[in-house]
């Protein structure tokens, strides 16, 4: 005879914690498990994997669902695992068009339209995130290249260190904070 019994767990070595069903001391049935990341699982497990229908929560706010067979998801399964992005994008390896080489709109335009001309989207996220001077935004965050440290929009809290295969992608790709005005600039009239 097994009992399942509703735990809570905080795994001290790893920064993990459980919450959930647990039997013979192990994750097993429906539960959460919360990587030190920030990243969550929430779904089914056996014998302390994951095992069955279940869905892994992103910081960023996006989700990946799947079925899982010892802690791998299965691609010959119906759903074969399922990427959506927080905007609600999702990704299909098949029918992927999105930001091609022939359609270079966000997600959000795709869905809500094109801005008049001379309002450009310039970002997914409206109204665009500011970037400190001679810094730059690279999608999830901002990017200090003096540093190589990726920190949040709002916060201005650590995210990662980049690499150098990262840096070189950053700077000669993504948008810049800059110390001079690009554009047509707004004159008030004088009275």
């Amino acid at each position: 005879q097994h009992y399942y019994i509703t735990n809570n767990l905080r795994m001290d070595y790893t920064g993990s914690s459980y919450k959930g069903d647990i039997k013979n001391d192990k994750m097993e049935g429906e539960g959460e498990y919360a990587f030190p990341s920030g990243t969550k699982y929430i779904g089914s497990f056996k014998d302390g994997t994951f095992e069955g229908k279940g869905t892994l929560h992103f910081k960023n706010g996006s989700t990946f669902s799947a079925v899982w067979k010892n802690g791998i998801p299965q691609e010959d399964t119906e759903s074969g695992g399922k990427y959506k992005f927080k905007d609600g994008l999702e990704f299909s390896e098949a029918d992927w068009n999105y930001c091609d080489g022939y359609d270079r709109r966000f997600y959000t335009e795709t869905l809500k339209g094109l801005k008049p001309a001379g309002r450009s989207q310039k970002v997914d996220i409206e109204p665009a995130p500011p970037i400190p001077k001679g810094w730059y935004d690279c999608g999830d965050g901002v990017y200090n290249p003096d540093k190589r440290i990726v920190y949040s929009y709002s916060e201005k809290k650590f995210i990662r260190n980049a690499d150098v295969d990262e840096h070189k992608w950053i700077v000669t790709t993504c948008r810049r904070g800059s110390d001079f005005f690009v554009g047509k600039q707004y004159v008030p009239p004088t009275p």
